[in-house]
């Protein structure tokens, strides 16, 4: 989902994960059995957390990340028929349908999917489990706005008027998860019809869009680390808590705002890959990601919500990451039906 879990993700995926052969259990040597997980590079959990899964389910992990969201998932696709890993971790909402509809999930009901919160049980058939969420958002640069005595937008229709000529960036819905999530925003707010106009304006006024995440808010944004020169962008709603995380030293005011009307709620999944020959290996690691020990680890790693609601949030991410109280949202049956047409809507609307 988020580049600045790629701070964190970089360091740990430089290899694979544990790539190991056995691993020492109780203080003996003992072979355990390894399940590789296939994922988006943005993935990132803390390496004492893996060990521990080690040392209690004799389970090695490996890991494969395969570039954005969109394109692990299509990777997974393409080699359904010889799978590439036994779990995939991080499709989303808004391209869920497409791995359900090419069958490449094997059900598995996780020990503890009775905890999750039914708004993110979307699946009846349990092909793929929830693990976190997250708001896509607008962001905004506090600083660039008092520094201009302008107030931020706080609706999508403000970023139609002329004081914000030249100032938002997007991501590319077609490459970008952010970018499509923005983008199913515009046509629940606007409607199946009023939503190109409305990007017709956007590009009347100036909008700028990116292929994805990182160009948009470590190149354009102006409170990004490239120092760019708009100061609204699509991002999340935790990048405020991002943004006071990495500081040094930590600022006691975030200096990101978020423009919560502009909100669209994606939940990220994982789930066994219909092939695995390590299936008993693949459920315990499913298990293991609603356990509170991972669910508590997700925060500060990815900057993503857990799912389950007993865990605990770190204080950083309580006082500084924000959820919308009325975000957007749509079925993944809805987004897979129409995906690709507004896809292609959205490209002569904006970049034709």
């Amino acid at each position: 989902m988020t580049s600045f879990r790629r701070v964190i993700a970089a360091s740990i995926i430089g290899a694979t994960i544990l790539a190991l052969t056995s691993t020492t259990v109780s203080g003996a040597r003992t072979q355990s059995a390894t399940v590789t997980l296939v994922t988006h590079d943005s993935f990132s959990i803390s390496k004492s957390v893996l060990r521990d899964f080690t040392r209690e389910s004799e389970v090695l992990v490996k890991l494969l990340p395969l570039g954005d969201a969109g394109v692990a998932l299509n990777q997974a696709i393409l080699t359904k028929d010889q799978p590439l890993g036994d779990v995939l971790y991080g499709v989303d909402t808004t391209f869920l349908s497409r791995g359900i509809d090419a069958e490449i999930f094997e059900p598995y009901r996780a020990a503890n999917i009775d905890l999750v919160s039914k708004e993110f049980k979307v699946d009846k058939r349990f092909r793929v489990t929830p693990i976190d969420y997250g708001d896509v958002c607008i962001n905004y640069d506090k600083d660039w706005f008092d520094q201009k005595q302008l107030s931020p937008p706080k609706t999508l229709t403000d970023l139609t008027r002329s004081r914000y000529r030249n100032l938002l960036v997007v991501e590319n819905p077609a490459t970008s998860s952010p970018g499509l999530a923005f983008l199913l925003a515009t046509i629940t707010r606007f409607g199946a019809t009023d939503w190109i106009e409305y990007w017709r304006a956007l590009r009347a006024n100036g909008v700028e869009v990116t292929a994805g995440w990182e160009m948009a808010y470590n190149g354009s944004f102006s409170a990004g680390e490239g120092g760019g020169e708009r100061p609204l962008v699509v991002s999340y709603a935790s990048s405020p808590a991002a943004a006071v995380y990495y500081s040094d030293p930590q600022p006691s005011t975030a200096p990101i705002g978020t423009m919560l009307d502009s909100c669209f709620r994606q939940t990220e999944f994982a789930g066994i890959l219909r092939g695995t020959d390590n299936r008993k290996a693949a459920e315990k690691l499913i298990d293991f990601m609603l356990t509170r020990k991972f669910q508590e680890d997700i925060p500060l790693q990815m900057f993503v919500f857990p799912v389950t609601p007993d865990a605990q949030l770190p204080a950083v991410f309580k006082k500084f990451a924000e959820v919308a109280p009325n975000p957007a949202s749509m079925s993944p049956s809805r987004i897979n039906r129409h995906r690709e047409q507004w896809i292609a809507d959205w490209t002569e609307a904006v970049l034709r």
